[in-house]
This record gives C-alpha cells, sequence and structure tokens, in this order.
C-alpha cells in the first residue's frame, strides 16, 4: 500500500530548535520566502540547552517564532524516518512519521535542511538489573514532571552540565541524593548577573550599548580558543584557567571533594562548566558525591563496585546524548546512501560542515565538525545559516533547480580540516566521543577560531558550488 503524501514544500526543515527556529526566521527575513515547513519529534518548538533556566530560553524560542509567523509552519510529534533525491524531478522525497497515530507519510520538497544537532537521543542505562528497579527511571532530557521527588532518595547518574545544575534543586527537597561521577568536568566560577533597570533602558533605547556588551562577552569566550592551541601561549592560557578553576573548587567546595572534582586532562578538552550552585552544595548534609562505579541495580537500590548499596527511591539519568543523528537513511544522486559516501570518504566529510558532494539542495546546521566547545554554539548557526542562505538563494529565485558541492571541493576542505585539527590539543591530547570509532577521526570539532568562520561562512560564502539549471 502506497504511503500518504503531502502537497510538495520549498523547503523542509528537520528540527524545531534553535537551528530549525534560525533557518526558517531566515528563509522569510532574507528570501521572502513562506512556503516551508518544519518537522520535529517534540510536540513545540524547542530543543536542547544547557543555560539559562528551561523557561527563560522556551519563552524567548516561542517569542521568536510568534514574531515572524514560524509556528504556522511547525508540525510537531513527526518522526524523520528518511529521504531520497530524485534525479529526474530535481526533487527530495521525505520520508515521515506521525508519532500519534503511527501513520508514515511522505512529502516533495525543492531543499531539505537537517537542524537535528547532536543533542537528540538522550542514553539510556544499560546497567544489568535496570529492568527490576520499581522507582522512577527519569532522563535530564525527558523530565516527568509527575514525578515528585520531595522527601525522596535520589541517585544522579552523571557529572555534566546537566548534572551540575540539577543536584542542587534536587538537594533543596529530597531526602537524599547521591551522585555517581566517572570523571570530573573543569568548573569555572560564575555568576547570574540581575540586568538592572538602569540597563534595560539602556539596552532598550540605545541598543549600542547592548552591542558593546555583546562584543565584550564574546572578546572574553574568543580569548579561550588559545586553550586549543598546543603551542607556548595555549600552554600558559591551559595552566592559568587550570589554576583558577583548582582555587575556585578549592574555595567553595568541601575538601573530601577536591580530587573528585579535579581533572586529569587538558583544560579545554571539554566544555568548561560556569558553576553558580553545585560546589558550594556538596557542603549539605543530605549530598554525597561519588565516583564508586555502579555494577547492578536491584529492585530499590544501587549496587556499587565496593559492594555497597544506596537505597533509592528515583534515579535521575544525567548520562547525556547517544550521538546517532547521523542514522537516519539518506540518498542521494544514483542511490547512493551518506554511510557509502562518508565510507568511501573515510569519515564524515562535508564542505563547509553543511553540505555533501552528491547530495544536492541539502544542508546540515550543526552537521559534522560543528562543535565548538570554546565558545557559543548560537554563533555557529547562524553562520552555517547565513551559508545556507547564501547557497540556495538562486533556487528559492527559480534561477537554478539544484546546487552541489563542487567536485573535490569537500575533499578539499576536510583535507584541510584535518589538518587544522592536527595542530591542536583536541588531536594531540585529549579523548573522547568526538573520534569517530571506526576511521578514528574527530568529526565534531570545528578547529578554527572565530574570524576563519566567519570568513568562510559569510565573506567567502559563494566559493564552492556548482548550479544547475
Amino acid at each position: 500500500m502506497p504511503l500518504l503524501s503531502k502537497a510538495p514544500s520549498s523547503v523542509i526543515i528537520i528540527g524545531g530548535g534553535f537551528s530549525g527556529l534560525a533557518m526558517a526566521c531566515q528563509l522569510q527575513r532574507t528570501l521572502n520566502l513562506d512556503d516551508y515547513v518544519i518537522y520535529d519529534r517534540n510536540s513545540g518548538i524547542g530543543g536542547t540547552w544547557l543555560f539559562p533556566p528551561q523557561s527563560e530560553i522556551l519563552d524567548y524560542m516561542h517569542r521568536v517564532a510568534s514574531h515572524y509567523g514560524v509556528s504556522d509552519h511547525f508540525t510537531g510529534n513527526t518522526e524523520w524516518e528518511g529521504a531520497d533525491w530524485q534525479d529526474e524531478k530535481q526533487l527530495w522525497l521525505v520520508r515521515l512519521k506521525d508519532l500519534q497515530t503511527g501513520d508514515q507519510f511522505t512529502q516533495e520538497c525543492r531543499i531539505l535542511i537537517s537542524g537535528v544537532g547532536a543533542l537528540v537521543n538522550p542514553r539510556t542505562m544499560d546497567l544489568e538489573g535496570s529492568e527490576t528497579f520499581q522507582g522512577s527511571i527519569i532522563h535530564t532530557a525527558q523530565w516527568q514532571h509527575s514525578v515528585d521527588l520531595r522527601d525522596k532518595h535520589v541517585s544522579v547518574i552523571g557529572n555534566g552540565a546537566s548534572a551540575l545544575q540539577l543536584v542542587p534543586e534536587i538537594a533543596k527537597k529530597a531526602k537524599s541524593v547521591t551522585q555517581f561521577m566517572r570523571s570530573p568536568q573543569h568548573l569555572v566560577e560564575s555568576s547570574n548577573y540581575v540586568i538592572s533597570p538602569f540597563w534595560r533602558f539602556m539596552f532598550r533605547y540605545f541598543p549600542i550599548t547592548l552591542y558593546i556588551a555583546r562584543f565584550v562577552m564574546f572578546i572574553y569566550m574568543e580569548e579561550s580558543f588559545l586553550h586549543s592551541q598546543p603551542n607556548d601561549p595555549g600552554r600558559l592560557s591551559r595552566a592559568n584557567s587550570e589554576r583558577q578553576s583548582r582555587e575556585y573548587v578549592q574555595r567553595t567546595a568541601p575538601r573530601k571533594y577536591w580530587d573528585l572534582l579535579t581533572p586529569t586532562f587538558d583544560f579545554g578538552c571539554r566544555r568548561r562548566i560556569f558553576d553558580r550552585a553545585y560546589a558550594a552544595s556538596l557542603h549539605q548534609d543530605n549530598l554525597t558525591l561519588t565516583n564508586d562505579p555502579i555494577v547492578k541495580i536491584k529492585p530499590t537500590a544501587i549496587v556499587t563496585g565496593s559492594k555497597e548499596e544506596v537505597y533509592t527511591d528515583v534515579i535521575v539519568l544525567a548520562t547525556g546524548f547517544d550521538l546517532s543523528q547521523y542514522d537516519i537513511e539518506i540518498k542521494g544522486r544514483h542511490g547512493k546512501t551518506r554511510e557509502q559516501h562518508w565510507q568511501e570518504a573515510e569519515g564524515k566529510a562535508t564542505f563547509k560542515t553543511v553540505a555533501m558532494s552528491g547530495f544536492p539542495n541539502f544542508f546540515y546546521i550543526l552537521g559534522p565538525n560543528s562543535g565548538r566547545i570554546y565558545t557559543s554554539t548560537l554563533a555557529m548557526i547562524e553562520s552555517q545559516v547565513n551559508l545556507v542562505i547564501n547557497a540556495i538563494r538562486p533556487i528559492i529565485l527559480r534561477n537554478a533547480s539544484s546546487v552541489e558541492v563542487r567536485t573535490g571541493r569537500d575533499k578539499q576542505y576536510q583535507d584541510s580540516l584535518n589538518h587544522a585539527l592536527d595542530n591542536t590539543i583536541y588531536n594531540r591530547s585529549c579523548s573522547g566521543y568526538f573520534f569517530d570509532e571506526g576511521t578514528g577521526k574527530n568529526w565534531f570539532i570545528y578547529p578554527w577560531n572565530s574570524v576563519h568562520l566567519w570568513w568562510e561562512m559569510y565573506w567567502n560564502a559563494e566559493a564552492g558550488w556548482e548550479y544547475y539549471k
């Protein structure tokens, strides 16, 4: 039985987070395009972020979506199942599934944009006996507000940004909190400054002051690019930041946890965590931090490597995400799959992090090698959106039917990117999720600074493309 088919759309955007929202806004602002649709597995516009409070960011995104009418183009509770490029029609055939009804359907589009990002599929708990646990198991990305943590014994598994934000709040209401960690993070002292009425007035009526404040913050963050460099200035910068992090921990956290909170890897190998309350919260009597490994789950307890049984009512998984955003099957020209393309390229090769040769009119926002762990991800999103807008402009204006990376340009770009990565600490002394298990190549990190980013995404945006009538 053939799948149901929806009316074609000029542009289909997969993902309703910051990437999808930014793309939709620029389609309307820059290209005056209203013929697009956004699909997301969640029920509303949102996404995944780290700071600040969830409600504040979600409110901002909803206001932006409302202002540009993006909400009218959004369809939630829809899973992206794949896409095929149709050479004869010069169109993408996108396969989708309604998660509420289970119905599968297709829709054609001229341009397909993946704004899925990396923080999509929560990493579940794969521990012996987890299926026997009698309490609630909650992942931070799928929070269950119906579960009351008051006067409960809560175990938090994980030590990343989500855990360090949650633990102080959970400890305020739970009877006990036990946090299980594997490796420490570099904590950086931070404050959640309240913007006074005076500065709100200045930012609103004298916008230049807002641009100046933003520029100062940008310079502060951009200085951290030095952390990735294996030269003398980089080593000095890392040593200074490591010292500041260590002093903050020793000034704020209980002495018994100093070793657990002090990483042995280089500062900059992972995203630093701006801490407002976590280190200080470890002084609470109802909070315990341990690196005793979990070996088994019992119906009412967690069993550790030292044979200790930690009584638990609720398990909170702050375990991050499975980086499986590229598992969806996409077929480009002549039926070649994305997996086959990357096997031939010996890695997750792209051109300027947004496109692949042989896959016309298909673009990534936050695709491979888009990670910038020292500064704003939103700056990368905005830059990539600008590049895509420039690339698809002739198609939207009907001056071309398809655009593709020029032959050899993606390999040339990937060789340059890999060479740049080899001259950073990421490839020299760091380890972690950003190395492909099959090829050993770093598929996650963008190795250059923001000036280089702007050059290739804005000033040199038109180079490297081939257009077809």
